[in-house]
């Protein structure tokens, strides 16, 4: 996707990237889903590892793998969602909440954080870095925290 740069559209351009990916994930597109990542993205993301970068991110066979285990969704909504662009480079965070019932029946409706890190290349915006998170909590436990709302 081009987009001409500008305070409009630079803000509109990484909006239609943030609802194509959430398109993605409703249709279960792991190539379209990972179009959006650059060759050198590093990302934070809710399952282990800790990091990954390039291939290891741009390969949709992981992706077309937890698709599979979705009976319905995975469907993903931004809330809060901030996105600010200067030049070339940008940045967006919100809350997200992803919902869907998985293939043995369990219905999923979690919380979690994510900040992204964009470049534009030939007027294209890619994501530089992603970091996905889900607070936990501190009582000794060390469980996620899934059950928060904003």
């Amino acid at each position: 996707m081009t987009i001409e740069p500008g305070p409009e559209t630079d803000t509109t351009g990484i909006r239609a990237v943030l609802d194509d990916r959430a398109g993605a994930h409703r249709a279960k597109d792991a190539e379209r889903f990972v179009s959006h990542y650059a060759p050198d993205i590093v990302s934070f993301d809710l399952a282990p590892p800790l990091a990954e970068s390039g291939s290891a991110v741009l390969g949709p066979d992981g992706w077309d793998a937890w698709y599979q285990t979705w009976r319905a969704g995975p469907d993903v909504q931004f809330t809060q969602l901030s996105i600010a662009a200067e030049g070339d480079l940008a940045y967006s965070y919100s809350l997200n909440r992803l919902r869907g019932t998985k293939t043995d029946g369990t219905t999923i409706d979690l919380w979690f954080r994510a900040t992204l890190a964009f470049r534009r290349t030939d007027g294209i915006w890619k994501i530089v870095h992603e970091h996905n998170s889900t607070p936990f909590y501190m009582d000794g436990s060390d469980r996620a925290a899934v059950d928060l709302q904003p």
